[in-house]
């Protein structure tokens, strides 16, 4: 699974670091940026390590390091639709999820929260699935938290 947003330093890491630390029984993570700002936020790594997620080791690194196309799952926190982004959109969930970079310590913990909740279900979803089986949301599914909807996520940021 990896996680992409515009910088790879806020939202994405994030993600990366809960994933990592409540389901690494059942996947491999990482996370990239489509322009990766090539350092982690002190912010995202303070939220993380005060919410009792290990922070350490994680990097802003491009696309273009990591392997995408063996990815079983590519979330979308970009603030573009997936189609947009990615070549092959067929395992791309897209998340709207505003981007805390720049934000002070209140925000960077409500969307902290957001993105908990949304790795939480996601990772649930997947331990439910048969093995090889796991399908991404489509838009249109009831409670898929897909699809941009105008939210404040993109491109003002590089988390």
């Amino acid at each position: 699974m990896v996680f992409v947003c515009i910088g790879n330093s806020c939202r994405s890491p994030i993600a990366e670091g809960i994933a990592a630390h409540i389901a690494s029984d059942v996947m491999e993570v990482s996370s990239a940026g489509v322009a990766a700002l090539g350092r982690v936020q002190s912010m995202t790594k303070s939220t993380l390590t005060k919410n009792g997620y290990p922070a350490d080791g994680l990097e802003s690194k491009p696309c273009e390091d990591v392997d995408l196309g063996g990815a079983d799952i590519i979330i979308n926190m970009t603030g573009r639709p997936g189609q947009e982004v990615f070549q092959d959109a067929s395992r791309v969930e897209d998340w709207d999820v505003e981007d805390p970079y720049g934000s002070d310590a209140v925000t960077y913990q409500r969307i902290f929260e957001d993105i908990e909740r949304r790795v939480v279900e996601l990772v649930g979803r997947v331990r439910m699935s048969d093995a090889g089986e796991f399908k991404v949301r489509n838009p249109r599914e009831k409670g898929s938290g897909r699809g941009i909807e105008g939210g404040r996520t993109g491109e003002r940021g590089l988390g």
